[in-house]
């Protein structure tokens, strides 16, 4: 009985190790995959990311698994565990890689065979569902034309194929460290699956990328002050922070942020410290474009529930140099959707910018009567809200400059050309591929956005 159960154990060990290993023997992984030694003359170790992110072109990557480690992935996509597996890009193999499916609650929605759409799970059901690749686990170094990992996005929710990488080049164009992002056909062991977006990840090849000091901490999705305004402990900073985890982490240049922001006792005092700690013309722009879009699932949507109210979907970045943080947007793929009319049931914000709602107590709203709070009850964002003349001026520059019709619908038939083939080819391949009628419609209706967008 006991050589039975240590034979079981034994078995259930080296299964999960032939999908997750790290052992490596005779040029191959214990997973099968080949360990291919760079020379160091390949592209990838000696271009940049400017390279990948390229906007006159239209990439392919090409993943391959073991058979055994996708049937893994396949069968439960929300756990989000890696496996092994290679990517070839312009004839350059980088093997071995770890690789796994992405997403959030809505992201899984129709993509999984869970029932249940809040608390996702189950087999894969749709051809795309988001894929990210990561070259630098285990902080071993290696770097993939500069990157450490691809996101991909299977951009299920947009049928405009648009909203990503017009969105971030909406921020960037007025002058916000947004991630680049470009489109990017993805092939799975030989199979066409379709057309991503593929979006830089926000880490320490980012801030490199972005500022002059790159050393700062990145914090995913946690707010300076909570929703009392009361500042963040640094124990709070510390569980969301995503870069510089080794050694003895520190938090000092956001928690006296937090701090300061706490401490302001008056509108004056307020705007000093914002100012002290934060390029304003950057984050009011990034207020303008947030708005003027509609991007109602990120940083100034706050969703309520008995456990109170809080965001989603940003980022922080410190710049030690100047002792100063700066907010990074993320996930684009419900952007643009509510700016003729509230199209998603979720997230619809009922506030215009610095407008309050019921005396700053949450409501519900939208006809699924999700609650939210006014984003101007927020200490932080109130003080925002005093730049008034600044948040017009900039939505003038906005309006006048990369979203006027000739700037963004010239870029938009631009990427449109560039990606036309490839969305047929998906369509004619897979029968939840969105159909090329359908996409033309959809990039016009984006259109149709802009143009709304532009007369209020």
């Amino acid at each position: 009985m006991r050589i039975i159960l240590a034979l079981n154990i034994t078995l259930i060990i080296g299964s999960t190790v032939c999908i997750n290993s790290c052992k490596k023997d005779d040029g191959f992984t214990s997973s099968g995959v080949s360990i291919i030694t760079p020379s160091g003359n390949e592209n990838y170790l000696n271009l940049g990311s400017e390279y990948i992110f390229d906007q006159s072109q239209l990439p392919t990557f090409e993943i391959n698994l073991p058979k055994r480690a996708l049937d893994y992935l396949d069968s439960d996509p929300t756990l989000e565990e890696y496996v092994e597996g290679s990517l070839t890009y312009k004839g350059e193999t980088v093997s071995p890689v770890k690789i796994r499916y992405k997403g959030s609650v809505g992201a899984w929605v129709g993509g999984v065979s869970g029932e249940d759409w809040s608390n996702p799970s189950g087999r894969k059901t749709a051809t795309k569902l988001s894929i990210k690749i990561n070259f630098n686990w285990n902080s071993n170094g290696k770097k993939f034309y500069g990157l450490n990992k691809l996101q991909l996005h299977s951009q299920n929710n947009d049928p405009s194929q648009m909203r990503d990488r017009l969105g971030y080049w909406l921020y960037r164009q007025m002058g916000v460290p947004a991630p680049r992002s470009i489109h990017a056909r993805v092939i799975i062991n030989g199979e066409y699956y379709g057309l991503y977006a593929l979006i830089e990840q926000i880490d320490d090849a980012f801030t490199a990328q972005n500022f002059t000091d790159g050393s700062g901490n990145v914090y995913k999705e946690i707010w300076p002050t909570d929703e009392n305004g009361k500042a963040r402990e640094s124990c709070d900073f510390l569980r969301n922070l995503k870069t510089n985890t080794s050694g003895v982490p520190q938090t000092k240049i956001m928690s006296d942020f937090a701090k300061s922001i706490q401490n302001s006792e008056s509108d004056e005092s307020l705007k000093a410290n914002i100012e002290k700690y934060m390029n304003i013309d950057q984050i009011i722009s990034y207020a303008v474009v947030d708005y003027t879009i509609r991007n109602d699932d990120g940083a100034f949507h706050w969703y309520c529930d008995e456990n109170g109210c809080g965001n989603h979907n940003f980022y922080w970045v410190e710049e030690p140099s100047k002792n100063k943080i700066h907010l990074i947007p993320w996930d684009m793929d419900n952007a643009f959707d509510n700016i003729i009319q509230d199209m998603n049931p979720v997230t619809p914000i009922a506030d215009g910018w610095g407008e309050k709602t019921n005396n700053c107590r949450s409501f519900a709203y939208g006809y699924l009567n999700i609650y939210q709070k006014s984003a101007a009850c927020d200490k932080l964002i109130g003080g925002l809200n005093l730049y008034t003349e600044k948040f017009n001026q900039l939505k003038t520059n906005l309006l006048n400059g990369p979203l006027s019709i000739t700037e963004a619908n010239a870029k938009i038939d631009e990427w449109a050309n560039q990606i036309r083939n490839a969305t047929q080819e998906a369509a004619e391949l897979h029968s939840d591929a969105i159909s090329i009628e359908y996409w033309e419609a959809s990039v016009e209706n984006l259109k149709a956005q802009l143009a709304h967008a532009r007369s209020q």
